[in-house]
């Protein structure tokens, strides 16, 4: 497909490619060069450089104006959570990110993207096999977008937490070579693949097992697949709930867990009915055979804390036959401020969510949908699905630098999966220029990262901001 207005470009396995089969594609090979082309008008070197735009907002009013429109008493909480560590603040401030990258070069290759690439978003989930896999796990923001803005995001956690850890800048720089090594290596040979092969591949714990070059990291990955294993719907039941005058109820555990009115109870549970019209058949036909035991209001995450997120506990067959449903507000991703036209347009946000997490996940919890309660709307998922993540504090420098390569490999499959991939693979070519500019633009950018992170804990100690820390 041509460049329509000379600044988007797509591959011809695009959304707007799936309106007919007929529509006719370019060769690989021409896909290619095309991508290559790109080069003369968005320099690869150019992809080193970061320097503060002209009018940028400051970083405590960006993080003021994305908790509008949160539940205000969980506002304290998220800035709690967020002056942490800079590590912590870029977890939340997908926002400021999205802002800034939208100053930068950018080829105009778009495949849906994560929105929310860094470190902490890749973690295990159950297949619907049951077996535990590995790949990106979040995607309140995934949108239509330029790929290299997820490839700045996770090269920049790769470098804040190098320091965090208190590695030295070239163990850092290292870390994130070896993470666009990996992102240019695996995007080169899957744009060689069929479109439709690209679309199963998949990393099991042995598969991340063996891209560990580290005893230390192996073990690692042990520990967190043993943890992930546990966390399932039946363990969960004694940690999540009590018996109360002969009635399982959700604990309370304010502010984090609490209990809704009796009126949002039953919105609520209407609302999860029609989430069943939006699952596959067989899949629907499951979950009607359980009742709604109990619903509460849950805290997750960093940068979702203050979104309306619930659990609903069910009950099937048995007492002990129960599955935990979460309800997740989805808001506008911070991706489609900055895109125009109908690739900025989503009907219902929480339907966005679940079909671009189907697109670029290699397998996915057979229970996502969506469901709308008044004018919020909401994505729904399991709960406890054997999810769990890497804890990258603590790890040592080459554990870093394995992880880093093992979420560039990942995150460029689920760019593959979508669009682009040989325009990419055209663009980045097979030197390490990108690779060497990412870097410089990482350490760069990390600096801003403990900037605005200290522009942040500043504004609170002044009482600009509350914050209730843990």
């Amino acid at each position: 497909m041509e460049p329509a207005t000379g600044h988007v470009v797509l591959d011809s396995a695009s959304d707007e490619g799936f309106a007919s089969l007929r529509m006719s594609a370019r060769p690989r090979a021409e896909r290619y060069e095309l991508g290559r082309s790109l080069r003369e008008r968005s320099h690869r070197s150019d992809m080193a450089f970061w320097a503060v735009p002209h009018g940028r907002v400051d970083p405590v009013t960006q993080v003021m104006n994305a908790n509008v429109g949160r539940q205000a008493w969980l506002v304290p909480v998220r800035v709690g959570r967020m002056i942490s560590s800079p590590y912590a603040y870029l977890r939340g401030s997908a926002n400021v990110m999205a802002d800034d990258f939208a100053h930068l070069p950018a080829t105009g290759i778009t495949p849906v993207i994560c929105g929310d690439a860094h470190l902490g978003n890749f973690g295990f989930y159950a297949s619907p096999e049951r077996e535990l896999v590995f790949d990106l796990n979040d995607f309140d923001e995934a949108h239509p977008g330029a790929w290299e803005w997820d490839l700045r995001r996770l090269v920049v956690s790769v470098y804040v937490a190098g320091r965090q850890n208190g590695f030295k800048e070239s163990a850092c720089s290292d870390a994130v070579q070896h993470c666009v090594e990996e992102y240019q290596e695996q995007i080169g040979h899957l744009a060689d693949l069929p479109l439709l092969a690209r679309s199963f591949d998949q990393m099991d714990v042995d598969r991340l097992r063996s891209a560990a070059s580290r005893a230390s990291f192996r073990s690692e990955i042990d520990r967190a697949a043993r943890r992930a294993r546990r966390r399932t719907s039946d363990r969960a039941l004694p940690r999540f709930t009590e018996n109360r005058d002969g009635t399982v109820r959700l604990v309370e555990e304010p502010p984090l867990i609490t209990r809704p009115s009796d009126v949002e109870v039953d919105q609520l549970a209407e609302a999860l009915d029609g989430y069943l019209n939006t699952l596959p058949p067989h899949w629907a036909r499951i979950l009607a055979g359980y009742r709604i035991v109990d619903i509460a209001h849950k805290v997750v995450g960093v940068g979702s804390v203050g979104l309306r997120a619930y659990v609903a506990l069910c009950e099937g067959s048995s007492p002990s036959d129960v599955v935990f449903l979460q309800l997740k507000q989805a808001r506008r991703s911070v991706i489609a401020h900055h895109q125009h036209g109908d690739a900025a347009w989503h009907r219902h946000q929480g339907q966005r969510v679940v079909e671009y997490q189907q697109a670029l996940q290699t397998v996915s919890d057979p229970l996502l949908g969506w469901a709308t309660v008044g004018d919020t709307q909401f994505y729904v998922r399991q709960f406890r699905d054997m999810k769990g993540a890497i804890v990258v504090e603590g790890i040592d420098a080459p554990a870093l630098a394995d992880y880093a390569g093992i979420c560039g490999y990942l995150l460029a499959k689920s760019h593959a999966r979508t669009s682009g991939a040989s325009m990419i693979a055209g663009y980045i070519g097979g030197s390490d220029k990108m690779a060497d500019a990412l870097c410089r633009f990482a350490r760069t950018y990390a600096d801003q990262v403990e900037s605005d992170h200290a522009a942040l804990v500043a504004a609170v100690r002044q009482g600009i901001l509350p914050a209730e820390v843990a």
